[in-house]
């Protein structure tokens, strides 16, 4: 878990990055709640998630926004935060050009610019949004939300309540070829208090079912790829067989003409 310093748009920022070995490792963005209320990337819930990631073989970055730690800069109130998520995840691209898979996981306020970032990069595959504010931001520009994934609240939560999260949820649902699943951890409030165990369990569940549908997917894609090619090297060898027979004929008309 080495430290790392990524040239931010405000100056350094200060990071911490898990890396895989292999070349292809999928990667993990993972952004911390409200600067201005104690959020940072050592928080317990933001650990957890990065942790979760790594135990399933992904290369993952969490950082601190401007003005938290050793990050520079002052705190923006959203876009110039998304501007360091956004170098964030250039320069985890950079590192992981050939990674299968990238996803996005936040806490909070950082679900806010964890979903923003979302609607600009197309290639985000999955989310992570933990405790996601809806009660107190405007999620509206997910129309439509253009990748499925997880909103986690607890049920003892009293800064964002649950309803909240799943009326949230319930707008997302009904874009088309998306879904959202939403988990509420019994007994867990708004910070997860003694309960990440519970959520590095529902979140590590998740995950699994989500990489074990995406490998399905590509073995399926290739399994239609292999046939698609089969059917098109039939054609091939149809067309050279038919251009045989058809230079053959014409080599007989030929003799035909000569003898007469």
């Amino acid at each position: 878990m080495p430290e790392l310093i990524i040239n931010g748009p405000a100056g350094r920022i200060e990071a911490r990055y898990h890396h895989e070995p292999a070349s292809d490792s999928p990667i993990a963005l993972i952004l911390h709640p409200h600067p201005q209320f104690g959020g940072t990337m050592n928080n317990q819930v933001v650990y957890s998630l990065y942790y979760t990631f790594a135990q399933r073989g992904f290369s993952v970055l969490r950082f601190n926004f401007r003005g938290v730690g050793r990050s520079q800069g002052f705190w923006d109130g959203g876009p110039g935060e998304l501007a360091d998520a956004a170098s964030a995840l250039d320069w985890l691209q950079m590192v992981k050009p050939d990674a299968k898979y990238c996803w996005i996981a936040g806490v909070s306020f950082g679900t806010w610019i964890a979903m923003q970032l979302l609607m600009r990069r197309p290639e985000i595959d999955g989310f992570i949004c933990v405790a996601p504010p809806s009660n107190l931001y405007d999620f509206s520009f997910l129309a439509p939300c253009p990748s499925s994934g997880l909103m986690v609240n607890g049920d003892k939560d009293r800064v964002v309540p649950s309803n909240s999260v799943a009326e949230l949820t319930g707008k997302l649902k009904t874009q088309r070829g998306i879904k959202i699943d939403h988990e509420i951890i019994p007994g867990a409030n708004h910070f997860f208090e003694d309960k990440t165990p519970e959520l590095e369990t529902v979140v590590g569940g998740y995950l699994d079912m989500r990489l074990a549908k995406a490998l399905k997917d590509r073995e399926t894609q290739k399994e239609r790829e292999k046939e698609r090619e089969a059917a098109r090297e039939r054609e091939r060898e149809r067309e050279r067989e038919e251009a045989a027979s058809g230079g053959s004929s014409g080599a007989a008309d030929a003799d035909d003409g000569d003898d007469e």
